[in-house]
């Protein structure tokens, strides 16, 4: 059962550095996709802001208008004191009194939105700020990214140009010395030649000018003869 278990998390374990290889091979896909759902949420943000601006108006022209029509009831309420019609003027009050209560509900509905609109106001201007920011450090990381691998292919371009240069000098020498050893050759085999054979185009040229008789020829042979047959 031990060993059950430890091959378990073994596969875990390998399955983890698997999804973390995963992960880190598409790190910059990945973190682009979340800029793309950050910018997405921040324009959702931003459309829901402009609603509660839009209700925050609304409710703020309700509070005018109300003020407005308290105001111009109570014009009446006077003038119907003045015209001691108290009657009149107690009906004015009561219509006034329901219009202070509207405009207090309104008010408050109009604070709320307000509140509202600042808290959200805060926030996109946060969220703004923040996916600014990483854009800049993921263009910074993306820079970054391609100078390494530019650096690390000229570096593996350069580590296999040292090699075959290596190799290709290596080759030069061989031919050079093989050179070498063929031209000492040439040269020795020349220096035994002009040892070992005579020098006929010296001897053609003595007889040729007379200084030295040609040992083969019929002149020489009846001279000798003759020598013989005195003797």
């Amino acid at each position: 059962m031990n060993v059950w278990s430890k091959m378990l998390t073994a596969l875990r374990g390998g399955a983890n550095e698997m999804g973390e290889a995963v992960v880190d091979s598409q790190a910059l896909r990945i973190l682009d996709q979340e800029i793309r759902d950050a910018d997405s949420e921040l324009r959702k943000s931003k459309e829901a802001l402009a609603e509660i601006m839009a209700k925050h108006k609304l409710a703020s022209d309700k509070v005018s208008k109300s003020a407005t029509s308290i105001a111009e009831y109570e014009q009446y309420a006077l003038k119907a004191l003045e015209a001691g019609n108290e009657t009149l003027a107690k009906e004015v009050a009561e219509k006034i009194a329901n219009l202070e209560v509207e405009q207090a509900s309104e008010r408050e509905q109009a604070e709320g939105f307000a509140a509202s609109v600042a808290q959200l106001r805060k926030a996109v201007s946060q969220a703004e700020g923040n996916i600014k920011r990483l854009k800049q450090q993921v263009d910074t990381v993306k820079a970054t990214e391609s100078v390494q691998k530019a650096q690390m292919a000229v570096a593996q371009r350069y580590g296999g140009s040292q090699a075959k240069l290596q190799t290709a000098v290596e080759s030069l020498e061989r031919i050079k010395q093989k050179q070498a050893e063929r031209g000492a050759k040439m040269e020795a085999s020349a220096e035994l030649a002009a040892t070992s054979a005579p020098d006929d185009s010296l001897e053609a040229k003595l007889r040729a000018a007379g200084i030295k008789a040609d040992s083969a020829s019929a002149d020489s042979v009846l001279a000798r003869l003759k020598d013989k047959s005195k003797a």
